[in-house]
């Protein structure tokens, strides 16, 4: 495993593990972790995934959500705050922006489908949730 894939792969660990921790997910947390900067990491994580880091961290924790809406009964407000956003008026927004209905409505859909699903990225046989499984969305 060459340099830039270990890098790769040491950020994917990172985040999978702090997922739900409440512990930091920003670049910069990333960057004292790897030691490298964040300008960098976002680059190679880029080139080896297909998306930045940011879009990856966004996209994961509203999987969870989306996830736990269908499978607790947990209120919106404690799945919104788990997935780090600052109030559930946010969540809903960034939640519609990606599935296209509100947290509300998918819950009573009952159907959990990931925005990112866990797949081999095919260049470097690296884990990432990068690909768009299928087009499904909520009807509006």
């Amino acid at each position: 495993m060459d340099g830039k894939n270990r890098i790769v792969k040491d950020i994917l660990e990172s985040v999978e593990k702090n997922m739900g921790t409440g512990k930091n997910l920003s670049l910069e947390a990333l960057e004292a972790h790897t030691g490298y900067s964040r300008f960098y990491l976002n680059r190679i994580f880029a080139e080896e995934t297909g998306c930045t880091i940011h879009r990856y961290i966004m996209e994961r924790r509203l999987t969870e959500a989306a996830r736990k809406l269908v499978e607790t009964d947990k209120t919106i407000v404690e799945i919104s705050g788990e997935a780090d956003y600052q109030s559930q008026q946010a969540f809903t927004l960034a939640f519609r922006r990606a599935y296209g209905c509100t947290p509300f409505t998918y819950r009573e859909r009952k159907h959990f489908t990931p925005l990112r699903e866990q797949t081999k990225q095919k260049k470097t046989g690296i884990t990432a949730f990068c690909e768009r499984k299928n087009n499904w969305r909520c009807a509006a």
